[in-house]
């Protein structure tokens, strides 16, 4: 199983920037993928999820309106559109997949079974 992130870099606030994750190793259209990020300091936190291909997106709410989430079954490759960046947007995202998760857990970080390297994204102001 992998999971490689990438699409990171410099942007300026309120500017776009879209982060892919593709995945090998896994039934891919029955998983759950979510995107998490961890901030300077801070502790990871919840960004994104889609469960089991489409089932059911969820934000936080920091992120909401601004950012989506998307798959590509054909491509195996999950992405996360980011509009209207902010400098608190700065982190280091990962991707991650979960095979058994129910649909109440998708928020939480310990229920993901696998995870990408990580990408960084500096959002200047």
């Amino acid at each position: 199983v992998q999971l490689q992130a990438s699409g990171g870099g410099l942007v300026q606030a309120g500017g776009s920037q879209r982060l892919s994750c593709a995945v090998s190793g896994l039934t891919f259209r029955s998983i759950t993928v979510g995107w998490f990020r961890q901030g300077p300091g801070k502790e990871r936190e919840f960004v994104a999820s889609d469960f089991r291909s489409g089932g059911s997106t969820t934000y936080a709410d920091s992120v909401k309106g601004r950012f989506t989430i998307s798959r590509d079954n054909a491509k195996r490759t999950v992405y996360l559109q980011m509009n209207g960046l902010r400098p608190e947007d700065t982190a280091v995202y990962y991707c991650a997949a979960g095979t058994r998760l129910i649909l109440s857990a998708r928020r939480d970080a310990t229920q993901y079974d696998y995870w990408g390297q990580g990408t960084q994204v500096t959002v200047s102001s």
